[in-house]
């Protein structure tokens, strides 16, 4: 489905990515390891165009994206919720719902779907964003992206901050998407939510995959956790 082959990223003249390769299946919950700075934030953002690749190529299911600009890439199938969550503050639940739909003509029926994950914003569609704590923002952020019915989902430390019942419901979400086959793309700082969720996890390390294990072996035996990650 999304493939990404040798990919070079910088930041300026600072590379950060280095040959990165990876792909994502249909219905999978592909989740990106490694120490801070190691190129999982940047992996998704050249994914979404928003940082350029200077070499290799992403494609989704063949199609090059790689010179597409970054606002045509969500209208091919590709949700993000970053890091931060990124709302239209001064907008309303609704307003920002209705973004989501409207990126690839998506209509009522979609959002009833959506309000039917996250019931909770029901009673928020006239609230201001900005004025939701920081659960409700993450669940308004997670139905705005899957608003386009992506076939790849990309999360960035989507419970960063969360108590634990806003994170089990998110982990629900996250595991229900692998029955409408789309594809999800995880980075995640806490190891076990990880590893209790993921079908296979790519380990990256300054700019590099060096390992992509099937979650199974890695929660039988942790010691790549440690060696990669450092931590158990």
């Amino acid at each position: 489905m999304l493939t990404l082959s040798g990919v070079d990223a910088f930041y300026g003249n600072v590379q950060v990515l280095r040959g990165m390769a990876l792909d994502a299946r249909p219905g999978e919950i592909l989740c990106l390891l490694g120490r801070n700075g190691a190129g999982k934030t940047t992996t998704l953002k050249t994914i979404m165009g928003l940082v350029r690749a200077r070499g290799g190529s992403v494609t989704l299911d063949g199609e090059d994206l790689t010179t597409l600009p970054a606002h045509e890439i969500p209208k091919r199938g590709i949700g993000y919720v970053p890091q931060g969550r990124r709302l239209f503050a001064e907008m309303t639940v609704a307003e920002n719902l209705e973004i989501g739909l409207m990126t690839r003509g998506r209509g009522r029926v979609v959002r009833e779907r959506m309000l039917d994950l996250f019931p909770l914003l029901r009673d928020r569609m006239k609230q201001v964003s900005g004025t939701l704590s920081g659960g409700e923002q993450q669940m308004l952020a997670m139905a705005r992206a899957l608003c386009l019915e992506p076939r790849v989902l990309l999360l960035d430390e989507p419970t960063e901050g969360l108590q634990p019942s806003m994170i089990a419901l998110i982990r629900d979400v996250v595991v229900e998407l692998r029955g409408s086959d789309t594809a999800v793309i995880l980075v995640e700082q806490r190891v076990d939510a990880v590893l209790s969720i993921a079908d296979r996890v790519v380990f990256i390390e300054n700019g590099t995959p060096r390992e992509t294990v099937d979650a199974t072996i890695l929660r039988d035996d942790p010691a790549l956790v440690q060696r990669y990650v450092g931590i158990g």
